[in-house]
């Protein structure tokens, strides 16, 4: 009998991991367990014209997991289309968009974002609890009924599940869309103007949802004109404003706290931030 002098590794030639192929394999998972996770939000250098008007220029952001970022600046500036951006709704003409990790354009990525954009219309015809099923189902998230009915009792419509649509008022719908955005638990939701047409109970109602989103590690993407709303929940603020046609980007300052003179403190520097945006582009040197 004649031994090989190079004998081949039968294990691993099969197919079946060798002992050193697992010992490389868990030191990998376990360096990749230890790194920080991905932004929820992360775009770089980001453009958009429509024909020869520049809508946004060079933009970049980051919303952290667990972060409530708002998103500020004047009509016009862009933010509507970043967020349509951000969303692969709207295709950028340059830079890179990244959401939870992935490519905005991956599907996989999108189906943990919850959206509820500035205008939208539900039918109708249906009610509040088969608006949020229908959602449910596009999400192909698996909902459960009492999820969804748990869902509309955040939002203030437990008592009117079954009444239709077209009979809710504007604020009432607002509330159905803010459901609908947050039904399929996302990790990152992204809302645009979110208290419009709310009372001041509806704005409070929203405060505390995005409170309680960020106390369970949800990022938030917030687009809002209300200053006082945004100090009240934001842990940082982006401003977009418009000079010459372009749109640019800058973190303002971190509100650092929810002491009245710290409010205070916060919205004044916002305040001048967006004053000293909408001067520079009226031309006003004040």
């Amino acid at each position: 009998m004649t031994l090989d002098p190079d004998p081949v590794d039968t294990e691993t030639t099969s197919g079946t991991p060798s002992v050193g192929d697992d010992a490389a394999r868990r030191a990998a998972a376990a360096l990749v367990a230890g790194l920080p996770p991905s932004a929820a939000v992360w775009c770089s250098g980001v453009r958009k014209r429509y024909g020869r008007r520049p809508a946004v220029q060079d933009v970049s952001l980051e919303v952290g997991r667990g972060e409530v970022v708002g998103l500020l600046g004047p009509n016009g500036a862009g933010k509507t289309t970043v967020i349509k951006m951000l969303l692969g709704l709207t295709h950028p003409d340059a830079g890179e968009v990244m959401l939870l990790g992935r490519p905005a354009t991956d599907p996989a990525a999108r189906a943990r974002v919850g959206y509820l954009p500035e205008l939208f219309r539900y039918q109708p015809w249906l009610s509040a609890s088969e608006v949020l099923a229908l959602h449910a189902r596009l999400a192909g998230s698996g909902v459960p009924t009492q999820q969804q009915l748990d869902c509309l009792a955040l939002v203030g419509l437990a008592e009117r599940a079954r009444d239709r649509v077209g009979g809710f008022s504007k604020g009432m719908q607002q509330r159905l869309g803010l459901a609908v955005a947050l039904v399929a638990k996302p990790e990152l939701v992204i809302l645009d103007e979110p208290t419009s047409a709310l009372d001041p109970l509806g704005r409070a109602d929203v405060r505390d949802i995005v409170l309680d989103l960020k106390s369970r590690g949800v990022a938030v993407l917030l687009n809002s004109h209300l200053i006082g709303e945004v100090e009240r929940v934001c842990d940082r603020v982006v401003i977009l404003g418009r000079c010459n046609g372009h749109s640019r980007s800058g973190t303002g300052p971190r509100c650092p706290g929810h002491r009245s003179a710290r409010r205070r403190a916060c919205r004044i520097s916002l305040e001048d931030r967006l004053l000293g945006i909408l001067r520079a582009d009226q031309g006003d040197d004040r």
